[in-house]
């Protein structure tokens, strides 16, 4: 698939403030870009970071940004015949959680399958695991969509590396007009990725569009730190330590202090909220984690 033109329409002056500016003014971190501008340069950055992006993620959280992705996980709780979207994703992370996590519930339920059948011969165990275990997931699917040509190489470099292969697909898209039917997926996931959509709005009915009623929305995303003291210490680490570790590691300052900028200019909680139930989701709540250094946003389609 190939994603279509860009849409370009002004969005509300409430979405100014948050670089989601009326007309073609916005923000790039701190700077103030055209809209056009502002796409170009996030490709631009995802396409430098995109062979450190998952060592970087590492670097900066500590590694607990693969708590945050498994508690992610555990939340959204699919079961086997799931079909999700996974948006921004390019590098996998979300969906060989979500195949390990499918895999996991497939084994359980053979498990006490077998366990209610006692009075089975051994063949017939044996033939009735073989059965099974083929379809390991089965019938769940789980779609990446990015934007970013690279990071796409990246996650299917590591699926191959990895083994995954059954029930994954990578697509070439865009969140504001993604190249899907209406009503295709049981869950649309977006992990640390809507912060970098130019359109959030647009990103957000895209997401309502694509969910069959009764589907979930997920969002995992960097978010405002409630505790003062807690806060200055985040700040102080941002913005003195994360560009230095892009330097070091990814060879990339610029990229990794546009990162901690764009964290700053994202809507706090309550107003990503507001904008979910604006694109029409219902039961729309956030869990903060850390006290709020990262949130998940959580909603439904009914």
């Amino acid at each position: 698939c190939r994603c279509r033109a860009l849409l370009s329409r002004p969005a509300g002056a409430l979405r100014a403030r948050r670089g989601l500016a009326a007309g073609p003014e916005m923000h790039f971190g701190f700077q103030t870009v055209t809209e056009e501008e502002r796409r170009e340069k996030i490709y631009q950055v995802f396409e430098t970071v995109a062979k450190k992006y998952d060592v970087m993620n590492d670097s900066m959280t500590l590694g607990i940004h693969r708590v945050w992705k498994d508690i992610l996980m555990h939340k959204m709780n699919p079961c086997p015949g799931t079909l999700l979207l996974d948006v921004a994703g390019g590098t996998g992370d979300i969906a060989f959680r979500f195949i390990n996590y499918v895999r996991s519930v497939r084994q359980r339920q053979l498990q006490r399958k077998l366990k209610h059948h006692q009075n089975l011969s051994w063949q017939e165990i044996f033939e009735s695991y073989q059965k099974d275990k083929f379809n390991s997931l089965g019938d769940s699917q789980v779609v990446v969509c990015d934007i970013n040509r690279e990071m796409l190489k990246v996650g299917k470099q590591k699926a191959q590396h990895l083994g995954y292969s059954e029930g994954l697909s990578w697509v070439l898209g865009n969140a504001e007009e993604l190249p899907f039917d209406d009503e295709k997926f049981d869950v649309y996931t977006i992990a640390f990725g809507i912060r970098n959509v130019t359109r959030i709005d647009l990103a957000l009915q895209e997401a309502y569009r694509v969910l069959k009623p009764g589907g979930r929305f997920l969002c995992l995303e960097f978010s405002h730190v409630s505790n003062p003291l807690l806060s200055r210490l985040y700040d102080l680490y941002s913005f003195q330590v994360i560009p230095v570790l892009g330097e070091v590691i990814a060879g990339d300052w610029k990229s990794y202090q546009y990162l901690v900028e764009s964290i700053r200019q994202f809507p706090p909680q309550e107003e990503l909220k507001a904008m979910i139930e604006d694109a029409g989701f219902f039961k729309v709540d956030y869990e903060n984690l850390n006290f709020g250094i990262v949130a998940i946003h959580s909603g439904f389609k009914l």
